[in-house]
C-alpha cells in the first residue's frame, strides 16, 4: 500500500501516537488535543489519502469521515488502543472466543449466576406489563416475573423503536484461506468507504477450525455492510470478490432499529440492532449507553479494577 517515503512518514506518525500522553504537554509537538483536528494532524505528518483511509477506518474503527474535522484526542487514543492491543497478543488486536460468539452469553450466564441472577430458557414472552407508564413485569405462560427495570432488544417493543436503515450480511463457506493474508486462519478485513465510492465501510470477518467453529479445512467468512441502494448484493460485491471461490453463501438483509424511548420514564431500556460492523466496538458503546441511561452515570472501569484488587489482591493478578 505504501511507497518507501510514505512508510517513513507513517512510522513517524505511529511513534508520535505511541508517545502521546494527554496529561503531558511535552508529547503534543505543537498539537492541541482538544482543538487541533485530525485532518491537521494527518497534514502535519504529510500522510496520503490511502493511508488516511485505512488509519481512520481500520485502526481507529470510524465508520464515516466526520472524525477528520473533530479534535484529534479521541482518534489518537483509538489508534493507541489498537497498537497496544496488537502488542499485547502478538498477531492481532482482536480476540475471538473458541466455539464462536455463542460462548459470550454462556460466560455471562455463569457470571450472572455468581451474582444471584436466574436464567429462564425457552420461555415465550407474552407481554411486557406496564402500569402508569412504567414497566412492572414480564408475562410468560400466565405468570408474571416482576421487575423494576427491563433491558430488551427492539424485537420485543416494536412501538418504542424506529427503523434507521438496513444491513446486508453474507455468510460464506470457503475451502481455502482468503488470498493475500499469508494463509491466516482468521482475519478481519475493513474496506474503507472511499476506496469503493460508498458512504459506509464493508466488513469481512473470517474464522476457521482454529476457533472450533468449522470443520478442518473449511473457513467461514461473514461479509456485511450498511445498505445504501436498491441492489444490496451489488454493494457487497467488493468483499465477495476477495473471497472467491465461494463454496456456498447465505444472504440475509435485516432492518436496523434504534430506540425512540430512552427508558427514563418507562424504565424499559432498549438496545440498538447489531449494525454492519464485525468488531463489536459499536455494540460496546451501546452497552455503555444503556448502563448510563439505567444508572444515571457512566460505567467506571477503574472502580471495577479496584474491586478486583480488593478481592484477589494486586500481587496475584500480575
Amino acid at each position: 500500500l505504501m511507497g518507501l517515503f510514505e512508510k517513513r512518514r507513517f512510522r513517524k506518525f505511529l511513534v508520535y501516537v505511541a508517545n502521546f500522553d494527554e496529561n503531558d504537554p511535552r508529547t503534543f509537538e505543537g498539537v492541541d488535543p482538544k482543538k487541533t483536528t485530525m485532518r491537521d494532524v494527518y497534514k502535519k505528518f504529510d500522510l496520503g489519502q490511502d493511508v488516511i483511509d485505512f488509519t481512520g477506518h481500520a485502526l481507529a474503527l470510524y465508520r464515516t469521515d466526520d472524525y477528520l474535522d473533530q479534535p484529534c484526542q479521541e482518534t489518537i487514543n483509538r489508534i493507541k488502543l489498537y497498537s497496544e492491543s496488537l502488542a499485547r497478543y502478538g498477531k492481532s488486536p482482536y480476540l475471538y472466543p473458541l466455539y464462536g460468539l455463542g460462548e459470550l452469553p454462556q460466560g455471562f450466564a455463569r457470571l450472572s449466576a455468581i451474582y444471584g441472577g436466574t436464567y429462564m430458557l425457552n420461555k415465550p414472552i407474552e407481554e411486557i406489563v406496564i402500569e402508569n407508564g412504567k414497566v412492572v413485569g414480564v408475562k410468560s405462560e400466565g405468570e408474571v416475573a416482576r421487575c423494576k427495570q427491563l433491558i430488551c432488544d427492539p424485537s420485543y417493543v416494536s412501538d418504542r423503536v424506529t427503523k434507521v436503515g438496513q444491513v446486508i450480511r453474507v455468510i460464506c463457506i470457503l475451502s481455502h484461506p482468503i488470498k493475500n493474508t499469508n494463509d491466516a486462519n482468521s482475519c478481519q478485513i475493513i474496506i474503507p468507504q472511499n476506496q469503493v465510492n460508498r458512504k459506509s465501510d464493508i466488513y469481512v470477518c473470517m474464522i476457521s477450525s482454529a476457533h472450533n467453529v468449522a470443520a478442518q479445512g473449511k473457513y467461514i467468512a461473514i461479509a456485511s455492510t450498511t445498505v445504501e441502494t436498491a441492489d444490496p448484493e451489488k454493494e457487497i460485491k467488493p468483499a465477495l470478490d476477495l473471497l472467491e471461490p465461494i463454496e456456498q453463501k447465505f444472504v440475509s438483509i435485516s432492518d436496523l432499529f434504534a430506540p425512540t424511548d430512552l427508558g427514563t420514564e418507562s424504565q424499559i431500556f432498549i438496545s440498538r440492532t447489531y449494525d454492519a460492523t464485525t468488531h463489536f466496538e459499536t455494540t460496546c458503546d451501546d452497552i455503555k449507553d444503556i448502563y448510563k441511561r439505567m444508572m444515571g452515570s457512566e460505567f467506571d472501569f477503574e472502580e471495577m479494577k479496584r474491586k478486583k484488587n480488593d478481592i484477589y489482591g494486586e500481587e496475584e493478578q500480575q
